[in-house]
């Protein structure tokens, strides 16, 4: 008997053991998966929050930021001064909306994320995307939050900020400051017309910038008159100017979009899709309204 108590035991002991060092060895290869890799040839992700930002409201973006070890990212702080530098904009602004920054190997795009999308209230996820190809932000991941209502524009700032705290980046200030009366004239227009179509006329354009490379101003008119008539978007002479002075003036700086033409692709495909997302399949909609206007017809023809 106590021979049989006694292999028992011998066989028990190690399998527990065995089991309980199989159990360690698994949740410390799960906290090594959870713990995000650093990339080494960008450095760490950049948070940067605006500086209106109470402590209690830093503390919150961090959070929406996802952001749960402090000393995996680099934290920086966007100024009014920033704001004079990066846009020329006005110094004494309050600045709430706030990004952290991944930057991401060639060829990967630019990935807009607004984390907080009911309190970023103008600027979109495209207007985002357009405004940084402009500035030269080409391949990085970006999420955009905010606490409370803002209209986002500030964000901006501190992602070309925060872009130039990485290794081996330097912004052009003239192109920072184009991409943000791009954003503005977005911003303008989606009051105006559906934010889509604008994010999708900004893009179409640039498209055709980098296909066709238009040398003179009268080209770039064309281009743009051509994309209007294209996607039926009808804009007052004062907003058609508005549009004709901005890429002239990326014209000038000789910014070269042929170098973004895939990602300016992706953009318009997802920008295509989104539309096609919020009116429906054009194909239906085109069907609902043929059998109404034969409904129509087939009333009046009752009465007549």
């Amino acid at each position: 008997m106590a021979l049989k108590h006694f292999l028992k035991c011998a066989v028990v002991v190690p399998v527990l053991a065995f089991s309980f060092g199989m159990g360690n060895q698994a949740f410390a290869d799960s906290n090594n998966k959870d713990e995000e890799s650093i990339n080494e040839k960008y450095g760490l992700p950049i948070v940067v929050y605006g500086d209106a930002l109470s402590e209690a409201q830093q503390e919150e973006t961090r959070k929406l930021l996802e952001v749960k070890d402090r000393t995996k990212v680099t934290e920086i702080t966007v100024t009014g001064e920033d704001l004079v530098y990066y846009i020329d904009g006005d110094k004494n602004s309050n600045m709430y909306s706030s990004a952290k920054i991944t930057r991401t190997d060639e060829a990967q795009g630019v990935e807009i994320n607004i984390v907080t999308p009911d309190n970023i209230t103008e600027v979109t996820s495209d207007m985002y995307a357009n405004a940084l190809l402009t500035a030269g932000v080409t391949d990085a991941i970006v999420d955009v939050a905010s606490p409370v209502k803002v209209s986002g524009h500030s964000a901006l700032v501190g992602i070309y900020k925060a872009y130039d705290e990485g290794e081996g980046s330097e912004l052009s200030k003239e192109r920072t400051e184009v991409a943000n009366e791009e954003l503005g004239l977005a911003t303008d227009l989606a009051k105006k017309i559906d934010e889509e179509k604008v994010s999708e006329l900004l893009t179409e354009i640039k498209k055709q910038i980098a296909e066709q490379s238009p040398q003179t101003q009268e080209e770039m008119i064309q281009i743009i008159d051509e994309q209007l008539k294209a996607l039926e978007i009808q804009l007052s002479d004062e907003d058609r100017q508005l549009l004709i002075d901005l890429f002239e003036k990326m014209r000038d700086l000789n910014i070269n979009f042929d170098n973004v033409k895939s990602q300016l692709e992706d953009l318009s495909k997802d920008i295509q899709k989104r539309i096609e997302e919020t009116i429906g399949d054009p194909g239906f909609m085109q069907a609902v309204a043929d059998f109404f206007r034969n409904l129509i017809e087939s009333i009046k023809s009752i009465f007549s």
